[in-house]
């Protein structure tokens, strides 16, 4: 199964989730990354040369919005200055776009930020492991026993430290009563 993402989708992911895709998915990841950054000194017939070829790259590529988001994101690209391609995107195209997207981009770059809500995610990923594991391997009726009490013990405590965090965040954002 190939790994793709839109451009609604991308705006609207955690910068983990965006650079998962990159890193697995990315057509660039198989090629030279120079090529996607203009040289010192490098003539400008050269590199719009050059340029034009990493755009065809980025186009058929099924992360490319996630990668632009990264780009953005992360403040690559200046107005004044053509010296690489992100995304599809050239610097002057990436500024542009930041400029207009700057109240969007301020807050996801926010939500990326949001340390509560990262622990919030591992908790969960903790959880669903902890509850995948099989306390059976223990060898033996009374160790299985034990070990699977631990693990109910461990899940226990992984769901209310969950539930505390989305109950304290739900009230912040001004809800009665969790849904």
């Amino acid at each position: 199964m190939r790994y793709s993402m839109a451009p609604d989708q991308a705006r609207q992911s955690r910068r983990a989730v965006l650079q998962v895709a990159v890193d697995t998915a990315a057509v660039c990841t198989t090629l030279d990354p120079d090529a996607f950054f203009r040289e010192d000194r490098e003539q400008q017939i050269t590199w719009q040369a050059r340029r034009a070829d990493a755009i065809r790259v980025c186009t058929g590529c099924p992360v490319r919005a996630a990668c632009e988001e990264l780009a953005l994101r992360d403040g690559d690209g200046r107005a004044d200055v053509d010296d690489m391609v992100r995304g599809g995107l050239t610097g002057p195209e990436l500024a542009a776009a930041r400029a207009h997207q700057a109240d969007r981009l301020a807050a996801a770059i926010d939500a990326d930020r949001d340390t509560e809500g990262q622990c919030l995610d591992d908790l969960t990923a903790e959880l669903q492991r902890t509850v995948l594991k099989n306390p059976d391997k223990a060898g033996g009726h009374r160790t299985a026993d034990r070990a699977q009490a631990a693990q109910n013990t461990q899940v226990q405590f992984l769901a209310a430290q969950i539930r505390v965090i989305r109950t304290a965040r739900r009230a912040r954002a001004g809800w009665k009563a969790a849904a």
